[in-house]
């Protein structure tokens, strides 16, 4: 049984030109038709001598068809269900666009799994999406991916198949469960299955993960049309056209991601440089080499291209536009940025959950542009709530929790009834979980949060969840997880700890033990404080907000020692 949109709602939106009934098969198949040797995806990865230079992948439109039915004929050979979970595990690149097509292809919802995911929370989410396969390369995080994968059958019986890609570009030789995968059938027999069998534009097509405040990731259901909506907007906004190159170093499975880099692309018939892994020096040399028009990247990213020695040995003049966002962008070197390049900044604001809403345009001017989150949109039919009681707030103006309901926005969490209870108001809008306040010009900017989240990188990391992972070590009493403001990834893990008597804990030993535990890198604390208490509130609490000033204090001192 499919998942998708209410066919009213669904009806009312494309009747409004919001969305459609193509999918991405459709425009791939259209591109590799009219312009089969055009280059769709340029994929660097890191070479052997780990420097710049790297190595380069291009596809075709034609070859990223042929990879995406390869995909789907491995998929039907594993005797999926239509509207069963496979796990796509890889790195940014053609490949993992293939896959997520090639599903989509063969009616499989693809469980979208960040590259960099530790153990833990590869299980968690496999187990949580029930997925029946998974899609990996030759090797995950350094490790074989068959040994990879067998860890994970062990515990997850219902993981039946593996399907391998064993390089990044449209010449992968793809395997199943070990043996070569078989070719898709005559031409009209497979063309006939996957038109009985694909996903449709408005049924959930993808999961992928965002942090919970109480521990391991919830799954987000994603429709095509919620993207193909925000494509729009985002050409409204900003003029792009058919002519631009994109660069896209934001991973793939995740929102940002996926706007950039496998929906706007594809419907403009625009290629895309993808980046396997991230390097700001690479970074600048293919923005020269490929001429790129548009890049997309999170805050942290553009600041350590700034940072970057090489930055001034590279002509970026081609650069027309930059889109940031997923938290609040440091007004000066996003304006330093536009001085650099010559290009202009532009930020949205939303959620995983809500996509789009708020935008800003080229016609805002900078102060706008780099220090707010632009407009609300009409059609996300947008409001302010009490943080405190819930109750709506008489008009869309002044301080407030906000929330929308709209095109953009997403299906829901899967399987998670009380995670979708928190999310959604009493009347039907899905809520963010920041405090805005918006001037009477209708500007929205973020003052501060409701959610116990720490934004590194752009990557929401769960306060409780580090809590909970510190407090497995046998040293930890008592810790708290709070941001400590960093001038390259926005905030970092700062954890306090009380600790048990007679014991002690350094960083690298803690780090040690989550790295055990199978804990994603990005939740590993970056600085530990070892304390004789926490402080706590006159409500019994500790007191977050000391140890915030407490983490930005000790971090002045050191850099001024």
């Amino acid at each position: 049984m499919s998942i998708a949109a209410s066919p009213e709602i669904a009806a009312a939106y494309v009747t409004a030109g919001w969305w459609g009934r193509d999918t991405p098969t459709d425009l791939i198949r259209r591109n590799a038709v009219e312009r089969p040797d055009d280059v769709a995806y340029i994929t660097w990865r890191r070479g052997a001598e780990e420097d710049s230079s790297g190595n380069i992948d291009r596809t075709t439109w034609a070859g990223y068809d042929r990879l995406s039915d390869r995909v789907a004929a491995a998929l039907l050979a594993a005797e999926l269900d239509r509207g069963d979970r496979a796990a796509v595990i890889l790195p940014d690149s053609a490949a993992v666009h293939a896959a997520f097509t090639g599903a989509d292809k063969a009616g499989v919802v693809v469980m979208g799994i960040g590259h960099r995911a530790g153990p833990a929370e590869i299980a968690h989410l496999v187990e949580k999406s029930g997925a029946r396969a998974v899609i990996t390369g030759a090797t995950t995080q350094g490790r074989p991916a068959a040994d990879v994968v067998a860890e994970l059958r062990r515990s997850l019986p219902a993981l039946a198949h593996h399907i391998t890609i064993d390089s990044l570009g449209q010449d992968a030789a793809l395997f199943l469960n070990g043996e070569p995968a078989p070719a898709p059938e005559s031409a009209l027999e497979f063309g006939e299955t996957v038109e009985a069998r694909r996903l449709g534009a408005s049924e959930l097509c993808l999961l992928n993960s965002t942090s919970g405040t109480t521990g391991l990731p919830k799954c987000v259901m994603q429709t095509h049309n919620r993207w193909f909506y925000f494509h729009q907007k985002a050409v409204q906004y900003s003029g792009l056209g058919t002519d631009e190159v994109f660069c896209v170093p934001v991973p793939a499975p995740f929102g940002f991601g996926l706007w950039t880099a496998h929906y706007t692309p594809t419907i403009l018939g625009a290629p895309t440089v993808v980046m396997a892994d991230f390097d700001a020096a690479a970074l600048l040399r293919l923005i020269e080499a490929e001429r790129v028009t548009v890049l997309c990247a999170v805050t942290t990213q553009f600041i350590m291209m700034l940072n970057s020695p090489a930055f001034d040995d590279h002509d970026l003049s081609s650069l027309r536009l930059m889109f940031t966002g997923g938290e609040a962008i440091p007004y000066q070197r996003a304006a330093e940025f536009e001085d650099r390049t010559g290009c202009t900044v532009l930020n949205f604001y939303g959620s995983n959950e809500t996509g789009m809403l708020s935008g800003t345009r080229l016609s805002d001017p900078r102060s706008a542009r780099l220090r707010t989150g632009g407009k609300c949109e009409p059609e996300m039919d947008c409001a302010l709530y009490d943080p405190d009681d819930g109750q709506r707030l008489p008009e869309l103006r002044g301080r407030g929790q906000p929330a929308c309901r709209g095109p953009a926005t997403a299906l829901g969490y899967y399987d998670d009834a009380k995670a979708n209870s928190e999310l959604m108001t009493n009347d039907g809008r899905m809520l963010m979980g920041d405090i805005v306040e918006i001037d009477d010009d209708g500007y929205l900017r973020v003052v501060g949060r409701t959610s116990d989240f720490i934004i590194r990188g752009g990557k929401n990391i769960s306060a409780p969840a580090v809590e909970d992972e510190v407090m497995t070590h046998p040293a930890v009493a008592m810790v708290a997880a709070v941001a400590a403001p960093d001038p390259v990834f926005g905030e970092r893990v700062a954890a306090y700890v009380e600790l048990v008597p007679g014991t002690s804990l350094d960083l690298d030993g803690l780090r040690e033990h989550m790295a055990e535990r199978g804990v994603s890198r990005e939740s590993w604390p970056e600085h530990l404080f070892v304390v004789d208490a926490l402080p706590r509130s006159s409500g019994g609490k500790v007191a977050k907000g000391q140890l915030k000033k407490d983490a930005a204090d000790r971090l002045v001192a050191e850099a001024g020692s």
